[in-house]
Protein backbone atom coordinates (compact mmCIF):
# COMPACT_ATOMS: atom_id res chain seq x y z
CA UNK A 1 0.00 0.00 0.00
CA UNK A 2 2.97 2.45 0.80
CA UNK A 3 4.98 1.47 -2.77
CA UNK A 4 1.15 2.08 -4.79
CA UNK A 5 0.92 5.57 -2.68
CA UNK A 6 4.70 6.18 -4.03
CA UNK A 7 4.25 5.21 -7.37
CA UNK A 8 1.17 7.60 -7.72
CA UNK A 9 3.08 10.60 -6.47
CA UNK A 10 5.36 9.92 -9.29
CA UNK A 11 3.36 9.40 -11.64
CA UNK A 12 1.79 13.16 -10.74
CA UNK A 13 5.45 14.78 -10.40
CA UNK A 14 6.05 13.47 -14.26
CA UNK A 15 2.93 14.74 -15.57
CA UNK A 16 3.73 18.18 -13.98
CA UNK A 17 7.22 17.99 -15.46
CA UNK A 18 5.53 17.83 -18.52
CA UNK A 19 3.53 20.03 -18.50
CA UNK A 20 5.76 22.77 -16.89
CA UNK A 21 8.18 22.07 -19.87
CA UNK A 22 5.36 22.20 -22.23
CA UNK A 23 4.29 26.04 -20.44
CA UNK A 24 7.92 26.77 -20.92
CA UNK A 25 7.96 26.04 -24.44
CA UNK A 26 4.78 28.47 -25.24
CA UNK A 27 6.01 30.99 -23.30
CA UNK A 28 9.33 30.72 -25.36
CA UNK A 29 7.54 31.04 -28.44
CA UNK A 30 5.21 33.35 -27.11
CA UNK A 31 7.94 35.79 -26.23
CA UNK A 32 9.63 35.04 -29.89
CA UNK A 33 6.79 36.60 -31.91
CA UNK A 34 6.14 39.22 -29.45
CA UNK A 35 10.12 40.57 -29.31
CA UNK A 36 9.82 40.86 -33.41
CA UNK A 37 6.17 41.88 -33.83
CA UNK A 38 5.24 45.70 -35.76
CA UNK A 39 4.87 47.35 -32.44
CA UNK A 40 8.39 47.08 -31.23
CA UNK A 41 9.91 50.73 -30.44
CA UNK A 42 12.72 51.95 -32.77
CA UNK A 43 15.10 54.52 -31.08
CA UNK A 44 14.42 58.29 -32.02
CA UNK A 45 15.93 59.51 -35.40
CA UNK A 46 19.55 61.12 -34.56
CA UNK A 47 19.75 59.41 -31.30
CA UNK A 48 23.63 58.29 -30.42
CA UNK A 49 24.35 55.63 -27.72
CA UNK A 50 27.75 55.41 -26.31
CA UNK A 51 31.09 54.99 -29.04
CA UNK A 52 31.19 51.48 -27.88
CA UNK A 53 27.47 50.61 -28.89
CA UNK A 54 27.62 52.09 -32.19
CA UNK A 55 30.64 49.99 -32.94
CA UNK A 56 28.99 47.08 -32.26
CA UNK A 57 25.87 48.02 -33.60
CA UNK A 58 23.74 48.02 -30.39
CA UNK A 59 20.73 49.90 -30.53
CA UNK A 60 19.48 51.32 -27.33
CA UNK A 61 16.05 53.00 -26.29
CA UNK A 62 16.48 56.46 -24.28
CA UNK A 63 15.66 55.19 -20.44
CA UNK A 64 17.39 51.29 -20.94
CA UNK A 65 19.90 50.30 -19.36
CA UNK A 66 22.91 47.95 -19.87
CA UNK A 67 26.87 46.78 -19.57
CA UNK A 68 29.14 46.53 -22.32
CA UNK A 69 28.86 43.38 -24.08
CA UNK A 70 25.16 42.31 -23.27
CA UNK A 71 21.92 43.72 -24.59
CA UNK A 72 18.61 44.07 -22.97
CA UNK A 73 15.84 42.23 -24.95
CA UNK A 74 13.57 42.55 -21.56
CA UNK A 75 10.38 45.58 -22.20
CA UNK A 76 7.37 46.19 -20.05
CA UNK A 77 4.36 45.70 -22.28
CA UNK A 78 1.96 48.56 -22.42
CA UNK A 79 -0.83 46.50 -23.02
CA UNK A 80 -0.57 44.16 -19.69
CA UNK A 81 2.37 45.36 -17.94
CA UNK A 82 3.76 42.24 -17.12
CA UNK A 83 7.64 41.79 -17.35
CA UNK A 84 9.07 39.14 -20.07
CA UNK A 85 11.53 37.08 -18.71
CA UNK A 86 14.76 37.00 -20.47
CA UNK A 87 14.81 34.92 -23.68
CA UNK A 88 17.23 32.10 -24.03
CA UNK A 89 18.21 33.82 -27.57
CA UNK A 90 19.33 36.98 -25.51
CA UNK A 91 22.19 34.25 -23.78
CA UNK A 92 23.40 33.34 -27.30
CA UNK A 93 23.58 37.18 -27.95
CA UNK A 94 25.08 38.11 -24.90
CA UNK A 95 27.81 35.45 -25.97
CA UNK A 96 28.35 36.64 -29.49
CA UNK A 97 28.44 40.30 -27.95
CA UNK A 98 31.35 39.36 -25.59
CA UNK A 99 32.94 37.83 -28.77
CA UNK A 100 32.46 41.16 -30.54
CA UNK A 101 33.75 43.10 -27.66
CA UNK A 102 36.88 41.22 -27.46
CA UNK A 103 37.52 41.45 -30.67
CA UNK A 104 36.90 45.24 -30.60
CA UNK A 105 39.33 45.84 -27.63
CA UNK A 106 42.00 44.03 -29.67
CA UNK A 107 41.24 45.86 -32.38
CA UNK A 108 41.45 49.34 -29.96
CA UNK A 109 44.44 48.05 -28.34
CA UNK A 110 46.07 47.64 -32.18
CA UNK A 111 44.95 51.29 -32.91
CA UNK A 112 46.79 52.79 -30.14
CA UNK A 113 49.77 51.04 -30.70
CA UNK A 114 49.58 52.34 -34.40
CA UNK A 115 48.64 55.73 -33.28
CA UNK A 116 51.84 55.24 -30.61
CA UNK A 117 53.85 54.24 -33.49
CA UNK A 118 52.77 57.14 -35.56
CA UNK A 119 53.61 59.75 -32.91
CA UNK A 120 56.66 58.47 -32.41
CA UNK A 121 57.48 58.46 -36.10
CA UNK A 122 56.05 62.22 -36.00
CA UNK A 123 58.64 63.49 -32.88
CA UNK A 124 61.17 62.14 -34.82
CA UNK A 125 60.35 63.95 -38.08
CA UNK A 126 59.95 66.90 -35.73
CA UNK A 127 63.27 66.20 -34.26
CA UNK A 128 65.19 65.57 -37.91
CA UNK A 129 63.30 69.01 -38.95
CA UNK A 130 64.37 71.03 -36.49
CA UNK A 131 67.91 69.19 -36.42
CA UNK A 132 68.24 70.49 -40.15
CA UNK A 133 66.78 73.64 -39.97
CA UNK A 134 69.11 74.72 -36.99
CA UNK A 135 72.19 73.41 -39.70
CA UNK A 136 73.70 76.83 -40.91
CA UNK A 137 73.80 75.17 -45.50
CA UNK A 138 77.02 75.58 -46.77
CA UNK A 139 77.52 78.80 -48.58
CA UNK A 140 78.98 79.11 -52.25
CA UNK A 141 82.07 80.64 -52.93
CA UNK A 142 80.56 83.35 -54.55
CA UNK A 143 77.70 83.74 -51.57
CA UNK A 144 80.95 83.51 -49.51
CA UNK A 145 82.52 86.60 -51.05
CA UNK A 146 80.04 88.94 -51.91
CA UNK A 147 81.92 91.29 -54.23
CA UNK A 148 81.42 92.52 -58.50
CA UNK A 149 83.04 92.02 -61.20
CA UNK A 150 85.38 94.71 -62.58
CA UNK A 151 85.59 94.44 -66.83
CA UNK A 152 89.54 94.65 -67.63
CA UNK A 153 89.34 97.94 -70.18
CA UNK A 154 92.25 99.49 -71.44
CA UNK A 155 92.73 102.99 -70.56
CA UNK A 156 95.14 105.47 -70.37
CA UNK A 157 94.98 108.08 -67.29
CA UNK A 158 97.52 110.01 -65.54
CA UNK A 159 98.76 108.90 -61.14
CA UNK A 160 100.32 111.90 -59.66
CA UNK A 161 103.41 112.73 -62.20
CA UNK A 162 103.15 109.55 -63.98
CA UNK A 163 101.23 108.21 -66.97
CA UNK A 164 99.44 104.63 -66.85
CA UNK A 165 98.72 102.22 -69.44
CA UNK A 166 95.97 100.00 -67.53
CA UNK A 167 95.57 96.80 -69.08
CA UNK A 168 98.04 97.44 -71.73
CA UNK A 169 97.94 94.05 -72.79
CA UNK A 170 94.98 92.07 -71.01
CA UNK A 171 95.06 88.16 -69.90
CA UNK A 172 92.74 86.39 -71.95
CA UNK A 173 91.43 84.71 -68.82
CA UNK A 174 87.71 85.86 -67.37
CA UNK A 175 87.46 84.93 -64.20
CA UNK A 176 84.47 86.30 -61.65
CA UNK A 177 85.53 88.12 -58.89
CA UNK A 178 84.94 85.17 -56.56
CA UNK A 179 86.58 82.79 -58.54
CA UNK A 180 89.92 83.27 -57.94
CA UNK A 181 93.38 85.52 -56.29
CA UNK A 182 95.22 87.76 -58.20
CA UNK A 183 98.70 87.89 -57.66
CA UNK A 184 99.60 91.85 -58.01
CA UNK A 185 103.57 92.87 -58.64
CA UNK A 186 106.05 95.38 -59.92
CA UNK A 187 109.01 94.88 -62.00
CA UNK A 188 110.62 96.50 -64.73
CA UNK A 189 111.54 94.33 -68.14
CA UNK A 190 114.68 92.71 -66.91
CA UNK A 191 112.41 90.84 -64.38
CA UNK A 192 110.10 89.10 -66.78
CA UNK A 193 112.47 85.49 -66.26
CA UNK A 194 110.37 85.18 -62.97
CA UNK A 195 106.83 84.80 -65.09
CA UNK A 196 106.67 80.86 -66.36
CA UNK A 197 108.47 79.75 -62.57
CA UNK A 198 105.81 81.95 -60.69
CA UNK A 199 102.63 80.49 -63.08
CA UNK A 200 104.33 77.03 -62.67
CA UNK A 201 103.33 77.44 -58.96
CA UNK A 202 100.19 80.19 -58.80
CA UNK A 203 98.55 79.21 -62.18
CA UNK A 204 95.84 81.99 -61.70
CA UNK A 205 95.85 85.75 -62.42
CA UNK A 206 98.47 87.88 -62.62
CA UNK A 207 98.42 92.17 -62.78
CA UNK A 208 102.20 93.09 -63.16
CA UNK A 209 102.86 96.77 -63.22
CA UNK A 210 105.82 97.74 -65.65
CA UNK A 211 107.99 100.80 -65.29
CA UNK A 212 109.11 101.76 -68.62
CA UNK A 213 110.63 105.39 -68.93
CA UNK A 214 112.12 107.35 -72.26
CA UNK A 215 114.65 104.43 -73.74
CA UNK A 216 113.47 101.41 -71.94
CA UNK A 217 109.81 101.50 -73.03
CA UNK A 218 110.69 99.66 -76.11
CA UNK A 219 112.36 97.14 -74.99
CA UNK A 220 109.50 96.73 -71.77
CA UNK A 221 107.25 95.99 -75.34
CA UNK A 222 109.56 93.01 -76.96
CA UNK A 223 109.11 91.97 -73.40
CA UNK A 224 105.84 91.61 -73.16
CA UNK A 225 105.48 89.51 -77.05
CA UNK A 226 107.89 87.55 -76.06
CA UNK A 227 106.51 86.35 -72.91
CA UNK A 228 103.46 85.88 -74.10
CA UNK A 229 104.77 84.08 -77.09
CA UNK A 230 107.80 82.66 -75.86
CA UNK A 231 107.37 81.87 -71.92
CA UNK A 232 104.45 79.18 -72.24
CA UNK A 233 100.58 79.64 -72.77
CA UNK A 234 99.99 80.76 -69.00
CA UNK A 235 101.42 84.23 -69.78
CA UNK A 236 99.08 84.93 -72.07
CA UNK A 237 95.94 83.17 -70.24
CA UNK A 238 96.57 84.31 -67.20
CA UNK A 239 98.81 87.54 -67.14
CA UNK A 240 97.67 91.35 -67.42
CA UNK A 241 100.66 93.93 -68.59
CA UNK A 242 100.20 97.49 -67.34
CA UNK A 243 102.92 100.02 -68.59
CA UNK A 244 103.69 103.31 -66.54
CA UNK A 245 106.45 106.18 -66.39
CA UNK A 246 107.04 109.61 -65.33
CA UNK A 247 105.65 112.50 -67.28
CA UNK A 248 108.91 113.65 -67.49
CA UNK A 249 110.29 111.10 -69.09
CA UNK A 250 107.82 109.96 -72.55
CA UNK A 251 108.62 107.35 -74.65
CA UNK A 252 109.14 108.42 -78.87
CA UNK A 253 106.17 106.33 -79.73
CA UNK A 254 103.37 104.09 -78.20
CA UNK A 255 101.60 101.40 -80.31
CA UNK A 256 98.12 100.26 -79.69
CA UNK A 257 97.48 97.62 -77.05
CA UNK A 258 95.46 95.42 -79.68
CA UNK A 259 98.69 95.36 -81.91
CA UNK A 260 100.88 94.21 -78.85
CA UNK A 261 98.45 91.05 -77.89
CA UNK A 262 98.43 90.12 -81.55
CA UNK A 263 102.11 90.63 -82.77
CA UNK A 264 104.33 87.48 -82.10
CA UNK A 265 107.52 87.32 -81.19
CA UNK A 266 110.66 85.37 -83.04
CA UNK A 267 111.60 82.90 -80.40
CA UNK A 268 114.44 81.89 -81.70
CA UNK A 269 116.56 84.75 -81.03
CA UNK A 270 117.55 85.19 -76.94
CA UNK A 271 114.89 87.25 -74.56
CA UNK A 272 114.52 90.73 -74.14
CA UNK A 273 115.59 90.48 -70.78
CA UNK A 274 118.68 88.13 -71.21
CA UNK A 275 122.41 89.42 -70.78
CA UNK A 276 121.29 92.95 -70.13
CA UNK A 277 123.10 95.47 -68.67
CA UNK A 278 121.54 97.68 -65.56
CA UNK A 279 124.11 100.19 -66.45
CA UNK A 280 123.09 101.03 -70.21
CA UNK A 281 118.94 100.86 -69.21
CA UNK A 282 117.77 104.59 -69.27
CA UNK A 283 116.13 104.61 -66.27
CA UNK A 284 120.29 103.85 -64.48
CA UNK A 285 121.89 106.13 -67.57
CA UNK A 286 119.19 109.04 -66.24
CA UNK A 287 119.56 108.00 -62.46
CA UNK A 288 115.84 108.11 -61.79
CA UNK A 289 114.72 106.23 -58.70
CA UNK A 290 112.62 103.24 -59.28
CA UNK A 291 108.88 103.80 -58.02
CA UNK A 292 107.91 101.04 -56.34
CA UNK A 293 104.74 102.17 -54.63
CA UNK A 294 103.45 103.11 -58.24
CA UNK A 295 103.43 99.90 -59.90
CA UNK A 296 102.01 98.08 -56.65
CA UNK A 297 99.07 100.58 -56.50
CA UNK A 298 98.42 100.50 -60.14
CA UNK A 299 98.70 96.21 -60.54
CA UNK A 300 96.64 95.96 -56.93
CA UNK A 301 94.07 98.52 -57.92
CA UNK A 302 93.75 97.20 -61.69
CA UNK A 303 93.17 93.27 -60.20
CA UNK A 304 89.64 91.62 -61.36
CA UNK A 305 89.27 89.48 -58.42
CA UNK A 306 87.94 90.37 -54.58
CA UNK A 307 91.23 88.99 -52.98
CA UNK A 308 94.81 90.06 -54.06
CA UNK A 309 98.46 89.30 -52.94
CA UNK A 310 100.51 92.03 -53.26
CA UNK A 311 104.12 90.56 -53.90
CA UNK A 312 107.33 91.12 -55.81
CA UNK A 313 107.78 88.94 -58.56
CA UNK A 314 110.90 87.41 -57.00
CA UNK A 315 108.93 85.91 -54.48
CA UNK A 316 107.26 81.93 -55.54
CA UNK A 317 104.26 80.58 -53.33
CA UNK A 318 103.77 77.25 -52.77
CA UNK A 319 101.31 75.38 -55.30
CA UNK A 320 97.78 75.76 -55.70
CA UNK A 321 97.78 78.34 -52.87
CA UNK A 322 94.66 80.23 -54.58
CA UNK A 323 92.28 77.10 -55.00
CA UNK A 324 93.46 76.39 -51.25
CA UNK A 325 92.93 80.26 -49.96
CA UNK A 326 89.23 80.33 -51.12
CA UNK A 327 88.13 76.99 -49.82
CA UNK A 328 89.56 78.27 -46.40
CA UNK A 329 87.79 81.14 -47.00
CA UNK A 330 84.26 79.74 -48.26
CA UNK A 331 84.16 77.37 -44.68
CA UNK A 332 84.96 79.84 -42.47
CA UNK A 333 87.72 77.42 -41.43
CA UNK A 334 88.53 79.19 -38.44
CA UNK A 335 87.11 81.69 -36.02
CA UNK A 336 89.06 83.94 -36.99
CA UNK A 337 87.79 84.72 -40.30
CA UNK A 338 84.12 85.56 -38.51
CA UNK A 339 85.62 88.31 -36.20
CA UNK A 340 84.77 91.64 -37.29
CA UNK A 341 88.05 93.04 -37.00
CA UNK A 342 89.69 93.86 -40.69
CA UNK A 343 92.06 91.14 -41.31
CA UNK A 344 94.73 90.26 -43.96
CA UNK A 345 96.33 86.76 -44.07
CA UNK A 346 100.11 86.70 -44.09
CA UNK A 347 102.41 83.95 -45.84
CA UNK A 348 105.34 83.37 -43.70
CA UNK A 349 108.30 83.46 -46.39
CA UNK A 350 112.11 82.16 -47.27
CA UNK A 351 114.96 81.73 -49.31
CA UNK A 352 117.21 78.76 -50.59
CA UNK A 353 121.02 78.89 -52.01
CA UNK A 354 121.43 79.28 -55.45
CA UNK A 355 121.92 74.94 -55.36
CA UNK A 356 118.84 74.39 -54.39
CA UNK A 357 114.86 75.01 -56.14
CA UNK A 358 112.21 76.18 -54.02
CA UNK A 359 110.34 73.47 -52.01
CA UNK A 360 106.78 72.77 -53.04
CA UNK A 361 104.94 71.96 -50.03
CA UNK A 362 105.86 72.59 -46.47
CA UNK A 363 107.14 69.25 -45.43
CA UNK A 364 110.00 69.52 -47.64
CA UNK A 365 110.32 73.21 -46.22
CA UNK A 366 110.84 72.09 -43.44
CA UNK A 367 113.63 69.54 -44.14
CA UNK A 368 115.10 71.76 -46.15
CA UNK A 369 115.86 74.29 -42.68
CA UNK A 370 116.98 71.57 -41.40
CA UNK A 371 119.77 71.04 -43.57
CA UNK A 372 120.27 74.86 -43.93
CA UNK A 373 120.13 74.75 -47.78
CA UNK A 374 116.64 77.27 -46.53
CA UNK A 375 116.15 80.33 -44.41
CA UNK A 376 113.75 82.88 -43.07
CA UNK A 377 113.61 85.74 -45.81
CA UNK A 378 116.37 88.63 -45.21
CA UNK A 379 117.55 86.60 -42.34
CA UNK A 380 120.96 88.03 -43.13
CA UNK A 381 119.81 91.77 -44.12
CA UNK A 382 116.61 92.84 -41.78
CA UNK A 383 115.82 90.11 -39.74
CA UNK A 384 113.18 91.92 -38.06
CA UNK A 385 111.57 93.37 -40.64
CA UNK A 386 110.28 89.87 -41.67
CA UNK A 387 110.13 87.89 -38.43
CA UNK A 388 106.74 86.81 -37.92
CA UNK A 389 104.85 85.97 -35.14
CA UNK A 390 105.39 82.43 -33.56
CA UNK A 391 107.25 81.47 -36.83
CA UNK A 392 109.55 78.41 -34.59
CA UNK A 393 105.99 77.41 -33.84
CA UNK A 394 105.25 77.69 -37.73
CA UNK A 395 108.31 75.75 -38.86
CA UNK A 396 107.55 72.32 -35.94
CA UNK A 397 103.95 71.97 -37.34
CA UNK A 398 103.62 69.57 -39.62
CA UNK A 399 102.25 69.81 -42.90
CA UNK A 400 98.33 69.00 -42.72
CA UNK A 401 96.06 68.83 -46.03
CA UNK A 402 94.10 71.58 -45.99
CA UNK A 403 94.92 75.49 -45.55
CA UNK A 404 93.90 77.49 -42.18
CA UNK A 405 94.72 80.34 -39.50
CA UNK A 406 98.07 79.23 -37.75
CA UNK A 407 98.28 81.94 -35.88
CA UNK A 408 96.64 85.94 -35.26
CA UNK A 409 99.84 88.26 -35.25
CA UNK A 410 99.75 91.90 -34.63
CA UNK A 411 102.06 94.88 -35.66
CA UNK A 412 103.02 95.77 -32.18
CA UNK A 413 105.86 94.91 -29.45
CA UNK A 414 108.79 93.22 -31.14
CA UNK A 415 106.86 92.98 -34.48
CA UNK A 416 106.40 96.65 -34.59
CA UNK A 417 108.49 96.87 -37.85
CA UNK A 418 107.29 93.93 -39.29
CA UNK A 419 107.05 93.75 -43.03
CA UNK A 420 104.28 91.57 -44.07
CA UNK A 421 102.94 90.12 -47.65
CA UNK A 422 99.65 88.81 -47.45
CA UNK A 423 96.11 88.30 -49.58
CA UNK A 424 94.12 90.98 -48.63
CA UNK A 425 92.06 93.03 -50.98
CA UNK A 426 91.24 96.64 -52.42
CA UNK A 427 90.03 97.70 -48.94
CA UNK A 428 93.41 97.84 -47.48
CA UNK A 429 95.17 101.02 -47.01
CA UNK A 430 97.47 101.71 -50.16
CA UNK A 431 101.41 102.28 -50.68
CA UNK A 432 102.62 105.60 -50.12
CA UNK A 433 103.82 106.38 -53.87
CA UNK A 434 106.43 108.92 -52.46
CA UNK A 435 108.84 106.17 -51.30
CA UNK A 436 111.06 104.69 -53.37
CA UNK A 437 112.68 100.71 -53.86
CA UNK A 438 116.39 102.68 -53.76
CA UNK A 439 115.57 104.45 -50.05
CA UNK A 440 114.04 101.82 -48.25
CA UNK A 441 111.31 101.41 -45.85
CA UNK A 442 108.36 101.44 -48.68
CA UNK A 443 105.89 99.24 -46.70
CA UNK A 444 106.44 100.62 -43.10
CA UNK A 445 104.11 103.50 -43.37
CA UNK A 446 101.14 101.33 -44.83
CA UNK A 447 102.05 98.75 -41.64
CA UNK A 448 101.37 101.73 -39.66
CA UNK A 449 98.13 102.37 -40.74
CA UNK A 450 97.25 98.30 -40.74
CA UNK A 451 98.15 98.81 -37.12
CA UNK A 452 96.52 101.64 -36.05
CA UNK A 453 93.13 100.34 -37.93
CA UNK A 454 93.04 96.94 -35.68
CA UNK A 455 93.73 94.90 -38.77
CA UNK A 456 94.15 90.94 -37.10
CA UNK A 457 97.77 89.47 -39.51
CA UNK A 458 96.00 86.05 -39.93
CA UNK A 459 99.22 83.80 -40.44
CA UNK A 460 98.93 81.01 -43.06
CA UNK A 461 99.38 77.77 -41.41
CA UNK A 462 100.86 75.56 -44.73
CA UNK A 463 101.36 78.24 -47.55
CA UNK A 464 104.73 80.25 -48.02
CA UNK A 465 106.88 82.28 -50.32
CA UNK A 466 109.98 81.44 -51.15
CA UNK A 467 112.72 83.34 -52.91
CA UNK A 468 114.44 82.78 -56.50
CA UNK A 469 117.51 80.98 -55.81
CA UNK A 470 119.87 82.45 -54.27
CA UNK A 471 120.43 83.89 -50.43
CA UNK A 472 120.95 87.70 -49.83
CA UNK A 473 123.29 89.12 -48.43
CA UNK A 474 124.43 92.65 -46.62
CA UNK A 475 126.38 94.77 -48.95
CA UNK A 476 127.41 98.41 -48.02
CA UNK A 477 125.73 101.03 -50.85
CA UNK A 478 127.22 104.74 -50.06
CA UNK A 479 124.60 105.97 -52.33
CA UNK A 480 121.06 103.77 -51.42
CA UNK A 481 122.37 104.60 -47.62
CA UNK A 482 121.96 108.70 -48.71
CA UNK A 483 118.88 107.98 -49.83
CA UNK A 484 118.02 105.61 -46.80
CA UNK A 485 118.60 109.20 -44.26
CA UNK A 486 116.81 111.38 -46.92
CA UNK A 487 113.79 108.67 -46.78
CA UNK A 488 113.56 108.82 -42.83
CA UNK A 489 113.33 112.17 -42.50
CA UNK A 490 110.46 112.17 -45.54
CA UNK A 491 108.71 109.71 -43.45
CA UNK A 492 109.16 111.38 -40.01
CA UNK A 493 108.56 114.79 -40.96
CA UNK A 494 105.86 114.35 -43.56
CA UNK A 495 104.68 111.39 -43.86
CA UNK A 496 104.19 110.29 -40.19
CA UNK A 497 101.70 112.99 -39.17
CA UNK A 498 99.53 112.90 -42.34
CA UNK A 499 99.19 109.36 -41.39
CA UNK A 500 98.32 110.29 -37.48
CA UNK A 501 95.72 113.11 -38.92
CA UNK A 502 94.31 110.28 -41.50
CA UNK A 503 93.60 107.09 -39.16
CA UNK A 504 94.79 108.19 -35.77
CA UNK A 505 97.47 107.46 -33.07
CA UNK A 506 96.83 103.53 -31.11
CA UNK A 507 99.42 102.53 -28.45
CA UNK A 508 102.08 100.07 -29.60
CA UNK A 509 101.93 101.26 -33.19
CA UNK A 510 104.81 102.58 -35.02
CA UNK A 511 106.14 103.45 -38.43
Amino acid sequence: MFSGAICRRANWLLRLSIVLNVCVVLLFVGTHFRSSGPWVEEPPAGWAGSTQDALLGTAMRPGATGTSGSSVTAETSKTDGARTKTSLSSLATSSSLASSSSSLAAQVEANRTKLASAETASEVDRAKANQTANQKPELTLQEAIECNDKPLNRKTSQRGDYWVLYNYVPMSEKPHCWESVTYTTHADYTFLDNLEPLLDRWRAPISIALHAPGGDFPPTIEAIKYARTCAGPLVSRYVTFHVYFSSKHMPKYIPSGDRVSNDRANCSKPAPWANVSVASMYKTERKLLYPVNVGRNVARESASTRYVLASDIELYPSPELPANFLEMVRRKAHPALSRPNPKVFVLSIFEVDEKSQPPRNKTALMQMLKTGSLIPFHKKLCSGCHNVPRAKEWQEAKETRSLSVFHIGKRTGSFVHWEPIYIGTNDDPLYDERLSWEGKSDKMTQGYALCVLNYDFLILDNAFLVHRPGIKVYKKDAYRDTLTAKTNVLIKKIITPELKVLYGTKKGCAV
